[in-house]
């Protein structure tokens, strides 16, 4: 997965890499609640599904944007900019190692704008 991601976001070492890997992780755990959750945690590697649950979750997921910013302070020398990328670039390793319909669960549980995140496109608005 931090091989993944670290193509993805074009890092130049292993261990930049593993630092956004564990911030976004981090930060995507409070956003996910319930069998998703679970499921999520139990698809990824140990050390990252340690990562999801490392985090209470939220009693409601924030915007795409909040989620974005909210992951700023967390990278050092980030702006918005540079911390969308850094998002994308774990959350759009994930779709292959989860599988389609457990992507699907979890976009449907997140507010509109996280699709584009985990680099699928959002085709069905969100009720």
């Amino acid at each position: 997965m931090i091989e993944a991601v670290r193509e993805a976001g074009r890092y130049p070492t292993t261990a930049e890499a593993e630092h956004i890997t564990r911030v976004v992780l981090a930060a995507l755990g409070s956003q996910i609640t319930g069998d998703e959750r679970v499921a999520l945690a139990h698809a990824l590697p140990r050390r990252a599904a340690a990562l999801i649950a490392s985090e209470p979750p939220a009693r409601t997921p924030s915007p795409a944007a909040e989620f974005v910013e909210s992951l700023t302070p967390h990278l050092e020398g980030a702006t918005p900019a540079t911390a969308r990328w850094h998002a994308g670039s774990v959350l759009s390793a994930l779709p292959p190692l989860l599988g389609t319909p457990l992507t699907t669960r979890l976009l449907s549980q997140l507010p509109p704008g996280y699709a584009l995140l985990f680099g699928v496109a959002e085709l069905t608005p969100h009720p």
